[in-house]
């Protein structure tokens, strides 16, 4: 039976989640896939750490050099997370001829083309399906089953921090720093929670699930990204009332005009399934010209889940003699021939806070006519203000039909001049 060394760098929740599952099943890989995969070394300096996971001393190891040299480790687990010392640990490792695993999406998608350049010089594997979406197997099925398609488009929920937050707002009316703090107390989310609530975590990830699904490199840096804290429960409600639930979205389009790529919150209709997608799940919900909708979804994040997806890399990796590469040309920057649709088109959610009185409306009507901007829906309400002064305002919402952004941009900057509009007190954009 062949023998497959593992070494894991790093026994945080992934890494320790990993190293669970590879002992607890252990038996399990020997019958059902001819491999015997051992746990040879492990990277942490806790070494209470590692006692606490019942890792014998002798294979706790206190730099990259002493794995790199073990010639009993075949496969790399990399679940530290950032980019360094990670960047150099991994490429150390495929160097020295190790394949590598890794969970690390800052990682993989700002330095997949150093990386794979490494594995391909080096004949060795280089696997991230944990990277992306948790537990939910969407790398592998991108890569392997529905490359007879051409994706048209993917709409994912993948940052389960936000989806939570976003969750908790909707159902319970708190506020988004009472839910916050509660995601931070339950450890959903970072004490600097930046990287999931500003949307740069789901960046990340849809870099990398872009270029997968279009055959083309994605960089993050031409995704467009705005992130949740400017969610406001009043506009939840409004939402609601309108037939909507508010989702961060992580949205990929692949059309005759180019690609468009954006990170932001959005409203999606109450009947669409990503809507029903709370807590702290995740969804992709694909589409291919000819398989048309798959949805995928599951956990996207914790110990079980994402360790669950490295440890199915880790058996694809000891079972196949040949490995498989970006089915694109991976570098830093995007292909020339690739163009990005910078100014989108969608449908929005427009609340404005205007002065209760006569001229108002007609003042907005005028200006959205001007930018082209047709008007959907409308709700209009009287709140009452004891005493009523000339100076109240009154919340104006409208829906719009699908619009160019740079108009709806072009509109809020002279609604916002106008006499008699208090402020534009939201946008958001809605996904039919």
């Amino acid at each position: 039976m062949k023998k497959v060394g593992v070494a894991i760098l790093g026994l945080g929740v992934v890494g320790g989640g990993t190293y669970k599952i590879l002992t607890e099943h252990r038996e399990d890989y020997k019958r059902n896939h001819k491999v015997d995969i051992v746990v040879e070394s492990v990277l942490e300096r806790r070494r209470e750490r590692a006692a606490e996971l019942g890792i014998d001393e002798s294979k706790i190891c206190s730099n990259i050099a002493e794995i790199c040299s073990n010639p009993e480790v075949d496969i790399v687990v990399e679940v530290m997370g950032g980019v360094e010392p990670a960047k150099t640990f991994v490429l150390a490792a495929l160097n020295a001829g190790k394949s590598v695993v890794t969970s690390n999406k800052e990682l993989f998608c700002k330095y997949s083309h150093e990386l794979e350049k490494a594995a391909r010089k080096n004949h060795c594997g280089l696997f991230y399906e944990a990277s992306c979406v948790g537990g939910v197997p969407v790398i592998r099925t991108l890569l392997d089953n529905l490359q007879g398609n051409r994706i048209t488009s993917m709409i994912g929920i993948i940052n389960g921090t936000t989806n939570y937050i976003l969750t908790k707002m909707s159902s319970e009316g708190a506020s988004y720093d009472e839910v916050l703090k509660e995601a931070q107390r339950l450890g959903y989310a970072e004490a600097n929670p930046s990287a999931d609530v500003e949307g740069y975590d789901a960046t990340y990830k849809l870099s990398i699930l872009s270029s997968l699904a279009f055959h083309t490199k994605i960089p993050y840096t031409n995704i467009y990204r705005e992130g949740i804290s400017g969610i406001s429960v009043t506009d939840i409600n409004y939402g609601k009332r309108l037939g909507y639930a508010i989702k961060l979205l992580a949205i990929g389009k692949n059309g005759d005009n180019g690609i468009e790529v954006r990170v932001h919150p959005a409203f999606i209709r109450a009947s669409h399934p990503l809507a029903s997608v709370n807590d702290s799940y995740n969804a992709v919900y694909i589409t291919g010209d000819s398989v048309e909708d798959v949805m995928l979804y599951g956990r996207g994040a914790g110990a079980l889940p994402t360790g669950s997806a490295i440890v199915g890399d880790i058996i694809y990796c000891a079972t196949h003699s040949s490995f498989q590469y970006s089915p694109f040309e991976n570098t830093e920057k995007a292909a020339r021939s690739t163009k990005f649709i910078e100014n989108f088109e969608s449908a929005y959610y427009i609340r404005l806070d205007v002065i209760d009185k006569a001229g108002v409306l007609a003042k907005v009507s005028s200006i959205f006519s001007k930018c082209g901007i047709s008007v959907a829906q409308m709700v209009q309400e009287d709140i009452p203000v004891l005493p009523k002064s000339e100076n109240s305002t009154v919340p104006l919402i409208f829906i719009t039909h699908n619009t160019k952004e740079h108009s709806i941009r072009k509109a809020e900057q002279d609604i916002n001049a106008l006499n008699g509009v208090a402020s534009v007190a939201s946008i958001i954009r809605v996904v039919n």
